[in-house]
C-alpha cells in the first residue's frame, strides 16, 4: 500500500517542484532552437510547416504577429524550402517566444521564378538587414545576430522601467522580426540561441535607444546593421536618462549581471546630465564621477568600457558654424577617457562636422524635422533638433564605426560594408532610401 500511494504522490509532488522552480530554471527550460518552412507547399525535414494563417499566440509561441497579413506562394512544390514563400505588399511581422540571450537567425529570402528586395529588423526597429536583392533564381542566405533582454535581473530585482518601455518589443518575451521592401520573399528562417558572441552593450539616451516609432530614430539601433555574426548589440539605453538614472533604474545592475569577459559598454550621455542643478551636479562632478564608477564596475567584470561623447544638437550661429550647446560635458569625458585610459569615440566632433557639412539648411534632413501631415494623424510641423531620423541616425552610426576602427577595437574585425567614412563627406541625403516601418508617432522622446 505504501509503495502504490507513492506512485500517486510522486507525480504530484513533480508538478509542484515544476510549479514553483524559480523563474530563471523554467527559462531554461524554454525551446531555444526553431526552424520554419515559410509557404503552404510540404515542409523540408526538420522544419515547421508556417503557412501565411499561422497568427502568432502564447500557446504556439510562434506566427505571423501583430495582425500581419501575408500569402504563400508556392512555385515549385517538388523544390522543399525554395520552391514556395511567403511575401506581403506591405511589412509585416513574425514572432517567436525565447529566453533571454543573443540568437543567430538565418534567413533564406528569395524567389526562384523572380526579383525580391528585402529589408529586416528585429524587435524596436532595429536595422539588421538593409535591401538584400535576389534575382530570378538566386536564393540568398544570410545571418545576423539579435540579442533579447527581459527586465528581470539575475541577481536579484527588475529593471524599472519607464511606462512607455511597457509593451515595448525590446523588453517582451519574443523575438519579433519585421520584413518589409519591395516584394520580400521569406523562404526559411532558422533561429539558435548562440552563446559565443562578443556582446556590446550600449548605455545612453533618445540619441542611443530603440526608438519604437518613425519618424524618431538612433544611431543604437542602426549599427546593428554593420556588423556580421560574432558580435551582438544589446541597447539598454532609454529616452531621457541621465548617468544618474541609469544607475538608479538598475540598468547598470542589469548589465552587470550577464556581461562577461570580453565584451564591451559604450557609454554616451551629457544631453540630460546637463540638466540637473544639484550642488553636486556638473561636468567635473557628479558627471565625472560617475563615469568613472561606470568604468570600475565594467572593468572589474574584465569587459572593456568605451566612452562616447554626445551628438551635438543642431544649433548653427552666422558663421555657419555648430555652436557647442552641452557646456562642459564633452570636455569632462574626454579628461575622464584620457586620465582612466579608456578608448574615447568623439561623437561630438564628428556629428558636428556631419551637421556642417549638410548646412544649415541641409541638416534638417537628418533630423525629425517634417512639414504637417507627413505622417498619419500629425497636424502641426516636426522640428526637433536633438532627435534624429532614419537618415541622421545611418550617419551617425557610421561615424561610431569610424570610431571603432579608430581605436582598433577587437570587434572591428566583424564590420562588414563600411568602407572609410568622413563625417565631412557625408551620403547625400536624398538618395538616402529605407523603408518605413509601419508605426509612427508625433510624440517627442523624453529629453527633448
Amino acid at each position: 500500500m505504501i509503495k502504490s500511494t507513492r506512485k500517486i504522490l510522486l507525480p504530484c509532488f513533480c508538478f509542484l517542484l515544476w510549479f514553483t522552480l524559480p523563474a530563471t530554471l523554467l527559462a531554461q527550460a524554454a525551446k531555444t532552437s526553431f526552424k520554419f518552412d515559410f509557404g503552404s507547399g510540404k515542409a523540408a525535414d526538420g522544419y515547421q510547416k508556417i503557412g501565411p494563417d499561422v497568427q502568432f499566440d502564447d500557446n504556439k509561441g510562434y506566427g505571423f504577429d501583430f495582425d500581419s497579413k501575408v500569402t504563400a506562394v508556392v512555385r515549385n512544390p517538388r523544390k522543399l524550402l525554395t520552391g514556395d514563400y511567403v511575401t506581403s505588399d506591405k511589412p509585416f511581422y513574425f514572432s517567436v517566444n525565447v529566453p533571454e540571450g543573443n540568437y543567430k537567425v538565418t534567413l533564406l529570402l528569395g524567389d526562384i521564378k523572380g526579383n525580391s528586395n528585402t529589408t529586416v529588423r528585429a524587435e524596436s526597429r532595429r536595422l539588421m538587414l538593409e535591401k538584400v536583392k535576389t534575382s530570378k533564381g538566386n536564393i540568398k542566405r544570410v545571418s545576423f545576430i539579435v540579442n533579447i533582454r527581459k527586465p528581470d535581473i539575475g541577481t536579484g530585482g527588475k529593471v524599472s522601467l519607464k511606462p512607455r518601455e511597457f509593451g515595448k518589443y525590446d523588453w517582451d518575451d519574443k523575438l519579433s522580426l519585421e520584413f518589409n521592401d519591395t516584394l520580400p520573399c521569406i523562404d526559411a528562417l532558422e533561429i539558435e540561441k548562440v552563446d559565443d558572441q562578443v556582446t556590446v552593450y550600449l548605455a545612453g539616451n533618445s540619441t542611443v535607444v530603440d526608438q519604437d516609432d518613425e519618424p524618431w530614430c538612433s544611431w543604437g539601433q542602426m549599427i546593428t546593421r554593420f556588423f556580421k555574426p560574432g558580435v551582438a548589440i544589446a541597447d539598454h539605453a532609454e529616452s531621457g536618462l541621465t548617468l544618474g538614472s541609469f544607475l538608479n533604474s538598475h540598468r547598470l545592475d542589469k548589465i552587470l549581471s550577464i556581461i562577461k569577459p570580453g565584451d564591451y559598454l559604450f557609454i554616451e550621455f551629457g544631453h540630460n546630465d546637463q540638466k540637473e542643478k544639484g550642488p553636486e551636479d556638473g561636468a567635473y562632478k557628479s558627471y565625472t564621477d560617475r563615469l568613472k564608477l561606470f568604468i570600475s564596475k565594467i572593468r572589474d567584470k574584465n569587459a572593456i568600457p568605451v566612452i562616447v561623447t554626445s551628438t551635438s544638437r543642431r544649433a548653427f550661429n552666422d558663421s555657419s558654424k555648430v555652436v557647442n550647446t552641452l557646456g562642459d560635458y564633452p570636455d569632462a569625458a574626454r579628461k575622464v577617457a584620457k586620465a582612466q585610459n579608456v578608448p574615447l569615440i568623439d561623437l561630438n566632433v564628428m556629428t558636428a562636422k556631419l551637421y556642417e557639412a549638410l548646412g544649415n539648411e541641409g541638416s534638417k534632413k537628418a533630423f525629425v524635422w517634417y512639414p504637417a501631415n507627413s505622417f498619419p494623424n500629425q497636424p502641426k510641423d516636426l522640428a526637433d533638433n536633438t532627435h534624429f531620423n532614419s537618415y541622421g541616425a545611418y550617419e551617425i552610426a557610421k561615424c561610431v564605426i569610424e570610431g571603432i576602427k579608430g581605436n582598433h577595437l577587437g570587434i572591428e574585425k566583424y564590420i562588414i560594408d563600411a568602407p572609410p567614412y568622413d563625417p565631412s563627406h557625408p551620403d547625400p541625403a536624398d538618395t538616402f532610401n529605407l523603408p518605413a516601418s509601419p508605426q509612427n508617432s508625433t510624440i517627442k522622446p523624453d529629453g527633448n
